[in-house]
C-alpha cells in the first residue's frame, strides 16, 4: 500500500483525513455536497498511514448519518473492476468497516450492500466478519452456498476452505453453517474446521529457531543467517541467548558486541542491556559510532529498554549528541527522566519536529514525556503536532500531553476532541472539555447514549454529567 496523500490541515478534506473532531464540526456547517464529496474521498481512498491500528470507520459512519449520506459511491468502489485486480484488504477494508457501523445504526442499505459484497466481492471475508456482528441468523445462512461455492470440491479447494475457517476473525457464520443439513455445506464446513484445528496443532508442534541445547555461537550464527535473508532476529535471538548462556560465556558475548557480525552484535547488545551488564553502555556508544544501520538501531533500542539509574545518567550526557544516540537519549529522559530534565526533553521535542516533521516516529515518546513532566513551555509545539500530524494516535497523545501542560486545552482542543476518530482521544475530551460550550453537553449526552461508543468513553462521560444535567 502506498502512503496516502494528505491534504493540508486547514482544509475540510485534510481535517477529515486526519480524523479530527474539527472535521466533523466543519462538515456539518459546510455545503452538504462538498462535505459528502470529501467524506466519500476519505472512505474510498483510505487516508491512514497504518490502517491496521488507526481508527476511522466509526468516525466516518457517524458523519454519513449526520449528513444523511447515500452509499452510491461506496457501492461503485466495491464493485469496480479494480476489485478483481487489486485484492489487498486495504482497498476495500475501510469502506466495509464503515458499512458495518452503518448497519449497526439501522441502515438497511448498508446491510444489503455487505451481503451482496460477501457474495460477489474479492474481500468477501472482511464483509462476512462485519455481517457476523450485525446480521441475523437467516441472513448469514443465506450466504453459506455462495461463500462455499468459492472453494472447488477438490484437494486444493478443501485446503483453502480449511484455512478460511481457521483464520476467520468472527467464527459465528461458520458455526451456523456447520449445522446446515445439506451435505455440501454442513459436512464440508465441519471437515474444514477439523482440518484447520489439525493444521494449527501441527504448526505449534513444529520446532523452529534455536533451542536451549545450542551454543552461544550457534545463536549468533542463527541471528546472522536471518539478517542475510532480510530478517532482523536479534530480539528473539537475545531471548534464546538468555536460555543458552551461562556466566562463563560473558566474555564471548562482550566480544561479539564489540567486534562480531551485525547479527551477533545486535543480539549481544540486546542481551547485555537486558542483563544490566556494567560494560553495556560503553559498548552501545561504541556500536553507534562504528557500525551499520542495523547495529545502530539495535544499540539504541537496547539502550531505550534500560531502566536503571546509570542509563538515565548516561542519557543526560548523550542528549547533546547530534546523532541516533542523542535522539535515543532524549526518549529515555522523556520516559524516565525527572523534572530537572525538562529542558533536554523539550529540546529533543523541538528538534524532532524541526528536523523530521509532525509525523516523526520519535515524537510518540517525546510527546508523552512532555505531558508526563508537565512541561508548560512545550504547549506550542504540542499544539502544532496536534494540528498537523496525519496520525490519529499521535494526535491523541498530543491531546493527553496538552491536558497536562496547556491551561487553554479544556476550552479549546478538548471540545473538538469529543468528535475525534480515536476513542482514547474522546475519553480525554470527556474528562476535560468545559461544559460552558453549548456543544459539549449535547455531544456528551450523545456519546453516553450511543451503543457503538466504547465503555471507557461512556464511563468518562458519566463522570462529567448526571441525570440532572440540563440538555442543551
Amino acid at each position: 500500500m502506498f502512503d496516502p496523500v494528505i491534504a493540508p490541515s486547514g482544509t475540510l478534506l485534510g481535517l477529515l483525513q486526519r480524523g479530527r473532531g474539527d472535521g466533523t464540526l466543519h462538515a456539518l456547517t459546510a455545503p452538504r455536497s462538498e462535505a459528502l464529496a470529501a467524506l466519500d474521498h476519505c472512505v474510498l481512498s483510505d487516508p491512514r498511514h497504518d490502517w491496521q491500528v488507526e481508527n476511522r470507520s466509526l468516525y466516518y459512519a457517524r458523519l454519513y448519518l449526520d449528513l444523511h449520506g447515500g452509499l452510491g459511491e461506496i457501492e461503485r468502489h466495491l464493485f469496480d473492476a479494480e476489485d478483481v485486480l487489486d485484492t489487498d484488504d486495504s482497498r476495500t477494508g475501510l469502506a466495509l468497516a464503515v458499512l458495518g457501523h452503518l448497519a449497526s445504526y439501522g441502515r438497511h442499505d448498508a446491510l444489503e450492500l455487505l451481503r451482496r459484497y460477501a457474495t460477489y466481492g474479492t474481500n468477501w471475508a472482511w464483509a462476512l466478519d462485519e455481517l457476523a456482528l450485525r446480521d441475523d441468523d437467516a441472513g448469514l445462512r443465506a450466504l453459506a452456498a455462495p461463500v462455499l461455492a468459492r472453494f472447488p470440491a477438490d484437494a486444493e479447494g478443501e485446503a483453502d476452505l480449511a484455512a478460511a475457517v481457521r483464520d476467520a476473525y468472527e467464527p459465528r457464520p461458520w458455526r451456523l453453517w456447520e449445522e446446515d443439513p445439506r451435505a455440501d455445506i454442513g459436512a464440508r464446513v465441519r471437515a474444514a474446521r477439523e482440518q484447520g484445528s489439525f493444521d494449527r496443532w501441527q504448526r505449534q508442534m513444529r520446532p523452529s529457531g534455536p533451542r536451549p541445547e545450542w551454543s552461544v555461537q550457534a545463536v549468533f550464527d542463527w541471528a546472522q543467517e536471518g539478517l542475510e535473508r532480510g530478517a532482523v532476529l536479534y530480539v528473539p535471538a537475545a531471548r534464546c541467548l538468555t536460555a543458552v548462556a551461562g556466566p562463563d560465556d560473558r566474555a564471548e558475548i562482550v566480544e561479539a558486541a564489540r567486534n562480531g557480525s551485525d547479527g551477533a552484535r545486535g543480539t549481544a547488545l540486546r542481551y547485555l542491556a537486558d542483563a544490566r551488564d556494567p560494560e553495556v553502555l560503553d559498548l552501545i556508544e561504541h556500536a553507534v559510532e562504528s557500525s551499520s544501520r542495523v547495529v545502530v538501531d539495535a544499540a539504541t533500542e537496547a539502550f531505550e529498554r534500560m531502566r536503571d539509574v546509570a542509563a538515565v545518567e548516561r542519557a543526560r550526557r548523550w542528549a547533546y549528541r547530534p546523532d541516533a544516540l542523542g535522539a535515543a537519549a532524549g526518549r529515555v529522559l522523556a520516559c524516565r527522566g525527572e523534572a530537572k530534565d525538562d529542558k533536554l526533553v523539550l529540546s529533543a521535542l523541538r528538534e524532532a519536529v524541526r528536523g523530521e516533521g509532525p509525523d516523526a516516529p520519535t515524537l510518540w515518546t517525546l510527546v508523552d514525556g512532555a505531558g508526563r513532566l508537565g512541561i508548560a513551555c512545550a504547549a506550542p509545539v504540542l499544539r502544532h503536532v496536534y494540528r498537523e500530524t496525519a496520525s490519529s494516535h499521535l494526535r491523541g497523545r498530543a491531546a493527553r500531553a496538552l491536558a497536562a501542560t496547556d491551561p487553554s486545552f479544556a476550552a479549546g482542543f478538548a471540545v473538538e476532541c469529543l468528535w475525534d476518530c480515536e476513542e482514547t482521544t474522546r475519553e480525554v475530551a470527556a474528562r476535560h472539555a468545559e461544559t460552558g460550550d453549548a456543544r459539549v453537553v449535547t455531544q456528551l449526552r450523545r456519546l453516553a447514549a450511543d451503543p457503538a461508543e466504547e465503555d471507557e468513553v461512556q464511563t468518562a462521560v458519566r463522570s462529567r454529567i448526571g441525570p440532572d444535567t440540563p440538555a442543551v
